[in-house]
């Protein structure tokens, strides 16, 4: 079995924001040589989430008004005494950091409507995304 690491960097510009990194992952991927296995995608931030899912404008947007209605920014939560962004750590700790994707033929596989979406939950901020691609 072969292991092949790449990173990639996302420089965010608001808050909040969801990011399509599909295309960067499916290059990592065609780049590995890895025709068969598995690709994770892995955010190392406290404050940031990987989804797969469809990454149509409006849904973009409904993605962050959900985020902001289940972890409220603005409530008395006791890790904002520290640093006000409590919302953002308790949102990526449900949501996770990452995602597993079968490889097969050199390629993601992924549904129709699932893209790969980087959400930012306190930027901006740069964001490194570790692509993992495992495999034969």
């Amino acid at each position: 079995m072969r292991v092949f690491v790449d990173e990639l960097v996302v420089s965010t510009r608001q808050r909040f924001e969801a990011v399509d990194i599909t295309s960067e992952v499916e290059r990592i991927v065609s780049k590995s040589g890895i025709r068969n296995g598995m690709c994770m995608v892995f955010v190392p931030h406290a404050t940031a989430a990987i989804i797969a899912n469809e990454a149509e404008p409006g849904l973009l947007e409904d993605y962050i008004d959900l985020v902001k209605q289940l972890f409220k920014p603005d409530y008395k939560w006791r890790h904002n005494r520290i640093d006000n962004n409590a919302h953002a750590h308790l949102a990526a700790a449900v949501i996770g950091p990452s995602r597993v994707f079968p490889v097969a033929g050199g390629r993601l596989v992924r549904g129709t409507w699932q893209n790969i979406l980087l959400l930012e939950l306190d930027g901006p901020r740069s964001r490194r995304v570790i692509v993992e691609v495992l495999g034969e």
